[in-house]
């Protein structure tokens, strides 16, 4: 197997059309070698553990082109066929729980199952995914104890680890998601089309 180490935040609209193209691409290369494992970054780790208001952030962080702000992920989108519904986005959350949930995820196999949930809730429903109740019915169709991801949601177990591995993600170059490093060596950033990952698998079945 080769790993191939992604690192992306779930509130992270680039993330989630490049899950989008990597998908169809395992899905057309169902023999691939990949041992996928998702790795913690957030794109914005100030926020207040409630998250803020969605459009106050785009305001705070784009100023007067605020509005302008998707326009170049809503026509990725459409190219790529990805549905996004960004009209029903209400909130930009705090995503330290979620990739906690991420982490937990990772113990029990459940990653990538945890990773889609995250991303399908936030950018096709619109819900909020720093609500605990909205992790905890991720999590539980994923396959996880429900009780178990809430008893845990309550404390702060694993949020100290989270902070610091995506602190040493920045430290080792790293500014934005998604990042994929391909096998500890190869390097692959953005939202490549799905025609590349399959390049890559076919380069490494005919090694």
């Amino acid at each position: 197997m080769i790993t191939l180490d992604i690192f992306a935040d779930p509130t992270c609209p680039w993330c989630y059309l490049a899950k989008a193209q990597l998908d169809r691409a395992l899905e057309a290369r169902p023999g691939h070698p990949f041992l996928i494992s998702w790795q913690p970054f957030q794109l914005n780790p100030t926020l207040p553990p409630e998250g803020m208001d969605r459009g106050a952030w785009l305001r705070a962080r784009f100023g007067a082109q605020a509005d302008q702000a998707d326009l170049p992920v809503l026509e990725a989108a459409r190219t790529a066929g990805v549905a996004l519904n960004m009209p029903i986005i209400a909130r930009m959350p705090n995503t330290l729980n979620a990739h906690r949930l991420l982490h937990w995820a990772g113990i029990e196999g459940a990653q990538t199952a945890v990773m889609s949930g995250l991303l399908r809730a936030y950018w096709r429903d619109g819900q909020d995914i720093g609500q605990t109740d909205i992790l905890v019915k991720i999590a539980a169709e994923a396959g996880l104890e429900p009780g178990m991801i809430r008893r845990l949601l309550a404390t702060d177990a694993d949020a100290q680890t989270i902070r610091s591995r995506a602190a040493h993600a920045r430290e080792r170059g790293i500014v934005s998601v998604p990042t994929f490093i391909l096998d500890n060596t190869h390097v692959i950033t953005g939202a490549q089309p799905a025609r590349l990952w399959m390049q890559i698998l076919d380069e490494i079945a005919a090694t």
